[in-house]
């Protein structure tokens, strides 16, 4: 009896995918969970399984966009012939047949099949993005062992593996994933294979016999064939797949492999002014320079950044004020004190520690710029979670010092320090990147003389740093030179009225303006 393959479910808004590209013809034969075909829906390219080992009939032609559920491909049994493979056979024959072997060696040892799911990583995060499988396919993987980087719109951690066995991929690079979706499976096998880093896809019998085939043992469906996040490199660089040598299980091209692959000239890939200007009339070339254009993939933290801040201008009654602090009393104490702080703290004394110590003095008597709105309710919040914008080689992130109204200067430095370098290295933890009550930004280490940054939810506002320029002010009736910082508050006009707002703002410019109320806690 044949077994149908039918479109599976790929997530809870996607209802169709478009058959990108079959990898067996109909009479094929093909085994179970070998790739069948590429299918794409509007967030991802995955690859489809077979769900038997048998002959292949495909039912829709590429290109044709059909419903989940849809039944695309059947299988039937094997023949006779083909079942004769399961019995003791010449060593040649099992060379001629690797595919099959492998998938007959690894059953027979197979106890349980676990499935591997996604896990709650925070509060605020309801999904998250397949990155880098770190194992292919078919991979033994042991207790704990890293398989893939999961990335979310905060971080990028590694999910290691609950048991020790053989790797089943079922969500590809790229795919996004709600906390509990499936990831993948692992087949829990007897006895862990002698190269851990392979499957046990050689009979220890004919071991010997068989290294005469090694060639043709690796030589499979996966040699030369990308995977979904690989494919969709190389054909934005204009590469073909046939120019690129695999490094992944099988000869199969990973995401790596696309990502160091070099781009073809002007003339092959297309890019260039002669190849559109056959399609249709075009501008006239710049003379002497170059027009080639070239496309990256958003990352996962990048779309989501995108998705937040859209989401936080259409849902939130935003607002901004503005007021401008003279920093030179600031400056003088840093210039008078610096050098004794870094001796006895080892730190550096930084503007940043000065406007933390501020904001948390503010947040205190105005606690409806340190609340955030919960539905119905609001939360007023009695500790101060700053966040602290952090410009990371992967995008912005916001790590958090936590109960900073309750850290001295020097501790505020130091958790500055630390959370900026776990930031360029990219080990950011989720705990350290949510759960802040305000967020800090400074716009002004990159030259930005004014700005309305956007609030970071669920928070209820943000404030702005920005460059220091000296401009003429007055002074007791005397104009002179003083070195002037714009800020601005963003705030949710929701729960934050003008007064508040204001009233805020005005109380960091008395405190940064004279910085001995600090200390002094007037």
């Amino acid at each position: 009896m044949s077994i149908a393959i039918k479109v599976p479910p790929v997530g809870e808004s996607i209802t169709e995918v478009t058959i990108s590209q079959w990898f067996k013809q109909s009479g094929d034969m093909v085994s179970q969970d070998e790739p069948i075909c590429e299918l794409e829906s509007d967030k991802a390219a995955f690859e489809l399984p077979s769900e038997a080992t048998g002959i292949l009939t495909v039912l829709v032609a590429e290109g044709e966009t059909v419903a989940v559920g849809t039944v695309v491909a059947s299988i039937a049994p094997a023949t006779a012939s083909t079942a004769t493979a399961q019995k003791p056979v010449a060593a040649s024959a099992i060379a001629s047949t690797p595919t099959q072997q492998k998938f007959e060696q690894t059953s027979n040892t197979v106890k349980e099949t676990r499935e591997i799911r996604v896990v709650p990583f925070g509060e605020s995060i309801t999904e998250v993005t397949i990155g880098t499988w770190l194992k292919s396919d078919g991979d033994f993987v042991a207790l704990d062992e890293p398989m893939v980087e999961i990335e979310t719109d905060k971080a990028t951690q590694e999910f290691p593996a609950e048991v020790a066995g053989i790797l089943r991929i079922v969500a590809q690079e790229g795919d996004v994933l709600a906390i509990g979706d499936l990831i993948c499976k692992i087949e829990v096998t007897d006895e862990v294979p002698a190269d851990s880093g392979k499957t046990a896809d050689t009979p220890a019998p004919v071991a010997q016999t068989a290294s005469a085939g090694s060639t043709s043992a690796t030589s499979s469906h996966a040699a030369g064939h990308p995977s979904p996040a690989a494919a969709k490199i190389l054909s934005e660089k204009g590469v073909s797949p046939s120019d690129v040598s695999g490094t992944g299980v099988g000869g199969r091209i990973t995401k790596q492999d696309a990502v160091e692959a070099k781009a073809s000239t002007p003339a092959n890939n297309g890019s260039a002014g002669t190849a559109s200007t056959n399609q249709a009339p075009a501008a006239p070339a710049a003379q002497g320079g170059s027009r080639n254009q070239r496309r990256e993939r958003m990352s996962a933290l990048r779309k989501t950044i995108a998705r937040r801040l859209v989401s936080v201008k259409n849902e939130t009654a935003m607002l901004t004020t503005f007021n401008e602090v003279n920093m030179q009393p600031i400056m003088d104490m840093r210039k008078k004190y610096k050098d004794l702080f870094k001796d006895k703290h080892e730190v550096g004394l930084g503007f940043m520690s000065f406007f933390v110590k501020a904001c948390c003095v503010a947040l205190k008597e105005f606690p409806q710029v340190n609340a955030m709105i919960d539905e119905t309710e609001i939360v007023f919040n009695d500790f101060c979670d700053v966040s602290i914008a952090v410009s990371a080689p992967r995008g912005l992130v916001v790590p958090v010092i936590r109960n900073a109204e309750m850290l001295s200067f020097a501790g505020i430095e130091k958790t500055i320090v630390e959370l900026a370098v776990k930031a360029r290295d990219n080990k950011l933890t989720i705990p350290e990147m949510t759960g802040g009550t305000f967020t800090i930004t400074n716009g002004g280490i990159f030259g930005s003389m004014m700005s309305t940054p956007i609030i970071n939810a669920p928070q209820s506002a943000i404030l702005g740093m920005h460059n220091i320029v000296e401009r003429v002010v007055v002074e007791n009736g005397q104009m002179v030179i003083r070195p002037m910082m714009y800020l601005a508050l963003s705030y949710d006009h929701r729960i934050i009225d003008g007064k508040e707002s204001v009233g805020f703002l005005v109380r960091v410019k008395q405190l940064l303006e004279a910085p001995e109320r600090l200390l002094l806690e007037v």
